[in-house]
């Protein structure tokens, strides 16, 4: 869908596009005849949903973020706004690089989806919910105690503890996989794929594709994650990771799953 705003009067004010207009007598030396600021074509995706829009360059992501907001209705403060990384409110489209065609990635849930998440269980449910915590972790079951006796890599990304980052700009690397072989995590934002590579093969899965990703602190090394990607309907189709660093675990979950997460 082509998503543009009118423009606005000779004021200065903003217009739809994230440029502020021409005051009057001004002259146009840009692409935009109305305000002589250069636009730029961007497809927004958030929750599936594409976006054609064009945008003013100069506009920072704030400005960006207040576009979205009308667009989709995810007030700003509830957006994560990804373009190569999380996308700065305070620089402009230009300065971090934004080209013709680019995508930008939104995260987030608008107000309701928030409430209906928070919204209390019934009785079977919360029991159901205590009964699964009294489980064995998982980095004590057999099949992940064969991994995890390895010990942890020598090559794994280094983990901060008590902090939440987001996604490096480089892959994710040094881990393990459920066979024991080293393992590394790309994320493709632009094209909305998660590559999982291997010493033998690549695999390319689209984000949509991934139905849940699951994870757990590793015991006596709770700065690490052991996760889990859901790629089918049943248990069977996870894929282990083991030894993810734990400033990374919740930006994962929410660039794959593309939402708020609150488990």
């Amino acid at each position: 869908m082509e998503a543009e705003a009118p423009g606005c009067g000779g004021d200065g004010s903003p217009r739809g596009d994230g440029c502020r207009a021409a005051p009057p007598g001004a002259v146009s030396n840009g692409s935009d005849a109305e305000s002589g600021q250069e636009l730029v074509e961007l497809r927004v995706i958030w929750n599936k949903n594409k976006y054609d829009v064009k945008f003013c360059l100069d506009s920072t992501g704030a400005d960006l973020k207040q576009k979205i907001h009308s667009l989709t209705g995810l007030p700003p403060a509830m957006q994560k706004v990804m373009f190569k990384g999380l996308l700065p409110e305070e620089k402009t489209l230009r300065e971090i690089k934004v080209t013709n065609g680019a995508k930008i990635m939104v995260v987030g849930s608008t107000i309701n989806d928030v409430l209906a998440v928070n919204t209390p269980k019934d009785a079977t449910q919360q029991e159901g919910k205590a009964e699964e915590s009294k489980k064995e972790p998982l980095c004590r079951q057999k099949q992940h105690r064969k991994v995890l006796d390895k010990g942890k890599p020598d090559d794994v990304m280094p983990s901060i503890k008590g902090v939440q980052e987001r996604l490096p700009p480089v892959p994710l690397s040094g881990m393990y996989n459920k066979s024991g072989g080293k393992v590394r995590l790309t994320f493709k934002l632009e094209q909305d794929q998660l590559w999982i590579g291997t010493k033998e093969r690549t695999e390319k899965l689209p984000m949509a594709s991934i139905k849940n990703v699951l994870s757990e602190p590793i015991e006596g090394h709770e700065d690490y994650h052991m996760m889990a990607f859901q790629l089918g309907p049943t248990e069977a189709s996870y894929y282990w990771v083991y030894w993810v660093p734990n400033q990374y675990v919740d930006a994962i979950k929410d660039t794959v799953l593309g939402k708020w997460q609150y488990f």
